[in-house]
Parts: C-alpha cells; sequence; structure tokens
C-alpha cells in the first residue's frame, strides 16, 4: 500500500490521490470524497494548523466557557460523592491507573457470563493495583470496603512462592478466600457499570430513562457487543436492532427525531465481513439490511445514527450512508445520522461531505460529532503495519483543537445538518454551550 503524501495546508482539495483503490466508491468520486481520502495519513502538523483559528476562542468567550465549567465541575463533584457508587467512582477516578482498570473491569464483567472466566480476569486485572493508598482517611465505608477487598486480591494473586512455607501458606488462604472476594469485588464492578450500562435489555433501559426523560433528557440507546465474526451473529443483532427500534418508537409516541429517543447501529455487528476488501458484497448484502432498519425508524419518525467503526472503514461507511440518503423510500424523513471522530485527521472534510450530501439529497443529517474510541488500536496497527503516519491524532490536544474546529463548522451549517455533541470532557461541553446560543439544549 502506498504510504499518504502529506497534503499542502494551503490547498487540502487540490492533491492527487494517494490511495486509487483505497474504498471503491459506488458513484462516481467527487472532489469532497477524493479530500478525505487524501487526507488519512496526512502529517499532523499539516492538520492541526488549519484548525487553529476556527478553534481559538475570544478572551470575552473563554472567561465564560472557564465559568460555566468550573460550575459544571463544582456541582457535579458535590453531588453525593460520599457514600455508595458515586463514592467509588469518585474514588478511583480515570486519572488512576487503578481507575482505568476498574473501569475497564466494571463493562467487561457485564459481559461473562460464567463465574470461573469473570474470576479469571478479575484476578489477572487487578494483581499490580496501587490499591493501599485508597484506604481510610475518611473514606466511605463502601469506598473502604471495595478497597480492601482489591488490597486483599492483589495480594494474594501477586505473592504466590512456591519457594517458602510461607508461600504455601498464602496459596491455601488464596484458595479458600478468594471466592468470597472476589464475589465482593464482582458485585462492586458491577454497580459500578451500572453507572455506564443502562441496562441490561432495551426494555430496563428505557424504564430506567423514563424519570430522566420527564426533566427533559434525551437518549439514543446504543448497543454493548462486538462486531459479528459469522452470519448467525449478524442476524442475531438484526433482530435485536429491530426489537430496539420498535421499543424506542412505541416509547418515542410521535414526539419525532429531535424530541424523542433514538438509536445508534453499528454496521460491522451487521455483517461478519464488514471490510473495504468486500465493499461489492457489502453493498448487495449489508445494505438492504441498513435500509430496513431505517424505515423501520422512518415509521416511528425516531432518529438512528450510523455509528462510528475503525479509520479504514469510514469510506465505505460514507458510500453507505449516500446510498441511504437517495433511497426515495426514505424521503422526507430527517432521522438519518452519522457519527464522526474528531481525533481523526480526515474529520473537517468528512463534515464537508455529510453538509454536501444533505444539501443533495434534502435530507437534514443528524451528525454526532465525537472525540473518538478506537486510539490505541488505531496506533497499534499502523505501527503493526509500518505505516509512517497514522489516521488519529496522537496528541490529546490536537483532538481537542480538532473537535472545536468541526464543532463550529456544524454549527454554520444548522439549516443542512443537525448538530449533536458528545463529550465527558466538561470544558469541551462549556466550550460548545458557548458556541452554540441559547437555543443548544444539554441531553
Amino acid at each position: 500500500m502506498t504510504v499518504q503524501t502529506p497534503l499542502s495546508v494551503a490547498d487540502p482539495y487540490a492533491l492527487k490521490p494517494a490511495f486509487s483503490d483505497f474504498a471503491p466508491s459506488i458513484r462516481p468520486p467527487s472532489q469532497l470524497r477524493q479530500a478525505i481520502t487524501n487526507a488519512y495519513r496526512r502529517a499532523e502538523i499539516d492538520c492541526v494548523l488549519p484548525l487553529l483559528d476556527e478553534a481559538s476562542l475570544e478572551p470575552q468567550q473563554k472567561q465564560a466557557v472557564r465559568k460555566t465549567a468550573r460550575t459544571l465541575v463544582t456541582a457535579l463533584r458535590g453531588k453525593h460523592r460520599s457514600s455508595g457508587v458515586e463514592g467509588l467512582v469518585h474514588e478511583y477516578s480515570l486519572s488512576s491507573q487503578e481507575g482505568v482498570a476498574l473501569m475497564c473491569l466494571a463493562e467487561a464483567l457485564l459481559r461473562i457470563p460464567d463465574m470461573a472466566t469473570r474470576d479469571a480476569l478479575i484476578r489477572d486485572k487487578i494483581s499490580h493495583g496501587d490499591w493501599k493508598s485508597h484506604v481510610g482517611g475518611g473514606r466511605s465505608l463502601f469506598v473502604n470496603a471495595a478497597s480492601w477487598g482489591l488490597v486483599v486480591t492483589g495480594k494474594l494473586t501477586a505473592t504466590v512462592n512456591d519457594r517458602s512455607l510461607t508461600a504455601a501458606l498464602t496459596r491455601l488462604i488464596a484458595r479458600c478466600g478468594e471466592p468470597v472476594i472476589r464475589r465482593g469485588v464482582d458485585m462492586a464492578m458491577r454497580m459500578m457499570g451500572e453507572q455506564f450500562v443502562t441496562g441490561e435489555t432495551i426494555d430496563e433501559a428505557l424504564s430506567r430513562a423514563r424519570e430522566m426523560e420527564q426533566k427533559g433528557f434525551g437518549y439514543s440507546y446504543d448497543m454493548l457487543g462486538e462486531a459479528a465474526t459469522t452470519k448467525a451473529d449478524a442476524e442475531r443483532y438484526f433482530r435485536d436492532y429491530e426489537n430496539a427500534i420498535h421499543a424506542i418508537g412505541r416509547q418515542a409516541n410521535g414526539r419525532g427525531v429531535y424530541a424523542g429517543p433514538g438509536i445508534s447501529i453499528k454496521l460491522s455487528a451487521l455483517h461478519p465481513r464488514y471490510s473495504r476488501s468486500q465493499a461489492a458484497r457489502v453493498m448487495a448484502e449489508l445494505l438492504p439490511r441498513v435500509k430496513a432498519l431505517c424505515h423501520l425508524a422512518k415509521g416511528y419518525d425516531i432518529g438512528l445514527n450510523i455509528d462510528a467503526e475503525e479509520a479504514d472503514r469510514l469510506e465505505l461507511s460514507l458510500d453507505l450512508l449516500e446510498e441511504i440518503c437517495f433511497d426515495p423510500e426514505l424521503a422526507g424523513w430527517n432521522g438519518i445520522g452519522f457519527v464522526v471522530q474528531a481525533y481523526g485527521k480526515r474529520c473537517p472534510f468528512v463534515l464537508d461531505f455529510i453538509i454536501d450530501l444533505a444539501s443533495r439529497s434534502g435530507h437534514r443529517i443528524m451528525v454526532r460529532l465525537v472525540k473518538g474510541a478506537y486510539w490505541d488500536a488505531e496506533i497499534k496497527r499502523a505501527q503493526l503495519d509500518g505505516l509512517e503516519d497514522f489516521p488519529v491524532f496522537t496528541r490529546k490536544v490536537h483532538t481537542d483543537v480538532s473537535y472545536i474546529a468541526c464543532a463550529r463548522k456544524l454549527l454554520a451549517a444548522r439549516d443542512l445538518v443537525f448538530p449533536q455533541f458528545a463529550t465527558h470532557n466538561a470544558q469541551t461541553l462549556a466550550t460548545i454551550y458557548q458556541l452554540a446560543g441559547p437555543e443548544f439544549s444539554i441531553g
């Protein structure tokens, strides 16, 4: 595969394609699509420099952003964090190694059905954490109990030594005590997981959301799960998506794509060979399935977002999006959505294409801007392939610059697209709030 030649900062649309067969398009390639292809592994500095002006704020705006962000953080930190699961989440924040391990573990445990595998995962992941530093000091009983469980479990699984009687005794204690300890840790992790997973079924998730919806919050539902590896997997996911759309549509009760709840679908879950090398097969087999789900969502007038995937699937996803937008049976429906990742170097060009597609197709496309979910995998894949550069930004600050610049692009095209913004960062949220104006709502 040819390595991408860096684009000119002055005219990123002027270059010839660097990947002539990167992702064959169903429709004749346009200048906007070619710009997306050209920017795949563009030099990072050439990507960031054109975005700086759009990501910059006036002094008055900066002051307002700081004030809003401080208000948000202060309110969240004061929200019942002294006890229960909130205390545990606050104690093991994502700024610590232990916090990252716990968050990953919490989500992973929700997917593991058998106790043996769950115990093996806990044993593997918590043996080396610095759990002792989180005990005492006026912390809540819940946090201390969970921390002591991690201390004991980590010690027992990390210090087994066949050379001494002490090690043998430790091993014996571990055999007798681990099931009890691990059950407590498992319970704590599952309680943490419930903070991030609304429900194990769509009906449970909808039920839990009702109280917050009454307060003005909006929801877009997604299903946890890996990409389909077999035809049977894909068929099961398709049925699950159908059932979810019916359930969400009933709860939406005619509120429309903006006021009511929606759904996000993962294309790789609907086809076992969702890759650019299988573009023709994907168009023949996957496109009808996606259209069927769109028709179902249109019937309920709820939004359906095509979720983000790994970088090498982006252009194939755009091909599918374009085909859906020109389906005559979907005319007049503004629920078609697409998730775009700001950590991708192609993000601004993807937005240019979608905005143009909205103009050409007559749909007001819903665009959800996120920062990105596959950073580690994208970096590692590029390294394993021996490529010269990466499809994503390598520095968080560059992703933040891209996010704000792209947010401004979306906000400037609100007549053609319906912008949606997803972030866990109070500073980013405050910035969007100030840029969007008084009609912007937080859901």
